[in-house]
């Protein structure tokens, strides 16, 4: 009997997989039986090194999403794809009031347009090959609350979610799933100033039911199911890993 939950023979790529959330994603699909294609701006070299180490395989790409039509023709020029995980983001920070339209726009290009045009490409070659595809997109906690001095970003991770779903429902019928999960606190480089401050860390945890900050393998486990055989009948869904934070 085969294993539900191996992706062997498989080709993904992991967008953003140089470091944190992105690296463990990659790391958990490459143990998982798949090829692992690390794409991000910076070199992954370290996250194909970890992987091999680990006795399986991979290789870097470079991807540049805050061109995204040309991100997503990289994408084309990959050859077959079976999973395309959308992990990378960039956030900038500004009162509302006062946030530049230039920073708006390098968010919404990375954060959703790339994503837009990075799935679209993908799931253009895999009906035309007639082949299933998986695709997972990193949300957030800010894809269901509002934040503050984040708008882009906020407005990027809401709509992540709404591209997941029309996605989903335009895509089922062509035997590609694609799903969401939407991380909370994650003890990465991204979180290591909150961590660092004895008070902030104290609030965060006192909301956090689980008591304590997510690992990125936590998202790494998530994700991994849904590029698997396992979860062959969830499409559309956000798949919250945050250690009861939205439920508090």
């Amino acid at each position: 009997m085969s294993d539900p939950f191996r992706i062997d023979a498989t080709r993904a790529l992991v967008t953003g997989a140089n470091t944190g959330i992105g690296q463990a994603i990659a790391l958990g699909l490459a143990r998982a039986g798949a090829h692992v294609l690390a794409a991000g701006r910076s070199s992954c070299a370290d996250t194909v090194g970890l992987i091999e180490a680990a006795g399986g395989s991979a290789e870097a790409v470079t991807l540049e999403l805050s061109d995204p039509a040309a991100a997503a023709a990289t994408l084309a020029s990959l050859g077959d794809l079976d999973i395309l995980i959308n992990n990378a983001g960039i956030i900038r920070r500004d009162d509302s009031v006062d946030y530049a339209e230039a920073d708006w726009d390098d968010v919404m290009d990375v954060n959703l347009k790339a994503v837009f045009l990075m799935s679209q490409a993908f799931a253009k070659q895999a009906m035309a090959r007639g082949t299933p595809g998986r695709i997972v997109n990193i949300a957030s906690l800010l894809s269901f609350q509002g934040g503050i001095r984040v708008p882009a970003y906020t407005a990027s991770k809401h709509g992540i979610v709404g591209l997941t779903k029309i996605f989903a429902n335009e895509w089922a019928a062509k035997k590609i799933n694609v799903n969401a999960v939407a991380p909370g606190y994650i003890a990465t480089n991204n979180t290591a100033a909150l961590r660092a401050d004895p008070k902030r860390t104290a609030e965060l945890l006192s909301r956090i039911p689980a008591g304590d900050f997510g690992d990125p393998a936590d998202i790494a486990g998530a994700v991994t199911f849904l590029c698997a055989p396992a979860s062959s009948y969830v499409t559309g869904a956000v798949l919250n890993v945050d250690g009861g934070w939205l439920a508090r």
